[in-house]
């Protein structure tokens, strides 16, 4: 079987090219022993690219844990470039090679290969901002978040207290958890996510929660927000709501990295 490793920020992949409808996306344990960092590649987790008769392609994905992923804004990116660089595929849909539109399980989503190699990344609407657990809960497309703001982020016990609050929710599959910190206008964040059961070098929906979550509270008084996470940085642009604090974040753009680091054949 052929792979592509990826990362977008840090956060790591496998993509794999499932035209054909061979590779078995619900193999649980082929998944975790694909992803496996010393038994098999090593990922986050693993993408499928699927034919869509309506897109570009679509995008099926797991988490290292062999669970179904919800919406990954770091993979989203990441399997545009590999659909655009690697497979050779065509925006269809924009009229313009460097764009793509194609399926995810949070519905659709538009991206944009800019001049630099980042890709620019289209995610869904957010509204529905509030409190659960005495902290910031929103969801990006279908994946839930908690935000806290702390101090000193780099030393902050994140796998430790992300646990403590992983499954306090009313979300049967758990929620992941943010910590933030504000450093002179730049967001810095840590994420600790659910499926991979630990902290990842970025989160591309955390990085969206985050600088939408930050609007809302009147932290960030700007349209954009730039995130450094610990594997690299990304950025958030949005339109506020029209009418105020409840109501809709639209035309969110998440921008970063997309690389391919190595290919190879597994048996």
């Amino acid at each position: 079987m052929k792979f592509y490793k990826y990362h977008g920020a840090g956060n790591d992949f496998l993509m794999i090219d499932n035209r054909s409808g061979r590779f078995d996306i619900h193999d649980v344990e082929k998944i975790k022993l694909l992803c496996h960092r010393r038994f098999g590649i090593g990922a986050d987790g693993v993408f499928t690219l699927k034919n869509h008769p309506d897109y570009d392609f679509e995008m099926v994905w797991c988490n290292n844990d062999g669970s179904m992923g919800a919406m990954c804004g770091n993979g989203g990116r990441c399997i545009v470039h590999f659909a655009h660089n690697i497979l050779k595929i065509k925006g269809k849909f924009l009229k313009n090679p460097k764009k793509v539109k194609f399926l995810a399980v949070d519905g659709e989503h538009e991206a944009k290969i800019l001049s630099d190699g980042r890709v620019k990344l289209k995610m869904q609407d957010v509204k529905d901002i509030g409190l659960r657990n005495d902290l910031t809960f929103l969801s990006s497309g279908t994946t839930p978040h908690h935000i806290q703001y702390v101090v000193n982020v780099e030393s902050f016990p994140v796998c430790e207290e992300a646990r403590k609050i992983r499954d306090k929710d009313d979300n049967s599959k758990g929620v992941n958890v943010n910590y933030v910190e504000n450093k002179n206008g730049v967001f810095h964040v840590r994420t600790y996510e659910r499926g991979v059961e630990d902290e990842t070098l970025a989160c591309g929906t955390g990085a969206t929660s985050v600088a939408v979550a930050s609007h809302y509270l009147g932290m960030l008084k700007e349209n954009i927000c730039h995130i450094k996470q610990p594997g690299g940085e990304l950025t958030v642009e949005f339109d506020p709501p029209a009418g105020g604090p409840d109501g809709t974040y639209k035309n969110i753009w998440l921008t970063g990295p997309a690389v391919c680091v190595f290919k190879g054949e597994i048996a």
